[in-house]
């Protein structure tokens, strides 16, 4: 007899689908503290650099909202037992929000809280999490530092940046609803250790070593960026995987090409003129000019990222939208005694005009 296809479930798919179309980018504008912990820097690069889109199912994106939905929950729980905790920050009305002195460094705290029977005086770091009953039971054996590597990093940086000497890791097993609680004493050393590993990976122009050059390595298979990493698979173009663009003051991106700031929608777009980081292709590089680099690759054959430095941009910097303050344009066509028009690359919108002397400045032809 033959096997019955399962059952559709038009419904609980529609669920799914809402969720992925809600889904944001895939990219993190900022070095979030969760990573820091990670083991392998060249991984934490990787995803400061965005070399793989974060995509996840419906059905994934609902289970990261069950934890963000656990949060409300876990701040009802403390206040019942008579703990004052913010959960949000009263100077903004929004959530914790803090950063390194470069601005690309931080993270989101889940709260602060006063007034725990165990220290009633003493302000801490609230970090909650779920686990499934398997990570819960190590978590009870062996405590955060030691199952939960990543998350006590966490923690250590947002009380280094905070400057609190405690935080209270609250955790539910999911499958019981059984709580686990444990205070992180703050580990100063550690704490300065953490800021100088973020700025290290952020102000590094080239990747980090692999944690191994074996890519059956387990920490190397499980990672987001095995592809990239050691199948030679390109990450898609935008302004962080380029070598015009790096790191500026204040949590903000410049590009060196267009000798302008570029905003977060602009370095999700990328430009014409973008050209890979030499460390993103998998290939010998021989030769280079100012808008394109070529590369010879494994068999023997050359590629050219980019264009010929003669060729006229189709992308400038100019002086910033009316609409949306953006710097840089994508060149139209002119019109009547315009040389060109110039269509902004955040907004999408036209009407910039460009005289022939503005034209000739920028290098663009007529």
């Amino acid at each position: 007899m033959a096997v019955l296809p399962s059952p559709a479930c038009p419904t609980i798919t529609a669920i799914y689908a809402a969720y992925e179309a809600a889904a944001d980018s895939g990219y993190r504008a900022h070095l979030g503290a969760s990573l820091i912990g990670t083991e392998c820097e060249r991984a934490i690069w990787y995803s400061f650099r965005w070399a793989t889109r974060a995509r996840h199912t419906g059905r994934l994106l609902r289970l990261f909202d069950t934890g963000n939905l656990a949060e409300a929950r876990f701040v009802a729980d403390l206040r019942r037992v008579g703990v004052t905790v913010l959960d949000l920050d009263p100077a903004t009305g929004r959530q914790w929000n803090l950063r390194d002195a470069s601005g690309h460094f931080g993270g989101s705290m889940d709260a602060v809280a006063i007034g725990l029977p165990e220290a009633p005086s003493t302000w801490h770091v609230c970090e909650f999490k779920t686990h499934s009953a398997k990570s819960f039971a190590k978590l009870k054996a062996d405590g955060v530092a030691a199952s939960k590597p990543l998350h006590w990093a966490q923690m250590q940086a947002y009380m280094q940046l905070a400057g609190l000497d405690r935080a209270f890791y609250l955790a539910v097993c999911k499958d019981t609803d059984e709580l686990y609680q444990e205070r992180i004493r703050h580990d100063a050393e550690s704490g300065l250790r953490i800021l100088a590993k973020a700025e290290r990976i952020i102000g590094a122009a080239r990747p980090p070593a692999r944690i191994s050059q074996d890519p059956a390595w387990w920490q190397c298979r499980f990672c987001d960026h095995h592809a990239v990493c050691h199948a030679g698979a390109a990450p898609e173009r935008h302004c962080r995987s380029c070598l015009h663009a790096s790191p500026a003051p204040g949590g903000d991106w410049h590009c060196a090409r267009h000798h302008a700031p570029i905003g977060r929608r602009e370095q999700e777009a990328g430009c014409a003129a973008h050209l890979y980081l030499p460390d993103f292709v998998a290939a010998e590089q021989v030769d280079a000019g100012e808008d394109w680099v070529s590369y010879r690759l494994p068999d023997g054959t050359e590629w050219r990222d980019g264009v010929p430095a003669a060729a006229p941009p189709d992308i400038v910097a100019h002086l910033p939208c009316r609409i949306c303050r953006a710097t840089i344009y994508r060149v139209g066509p002119g019109k009547g005694p315009h040389i060109a028009e110039l269509i902004c690359t955040g907004c999408k919108t036209g009407g910039r005009w460009l005289s022939k002397v503005d034209a000739a400045a920028m290098g663009v032809a007529a």
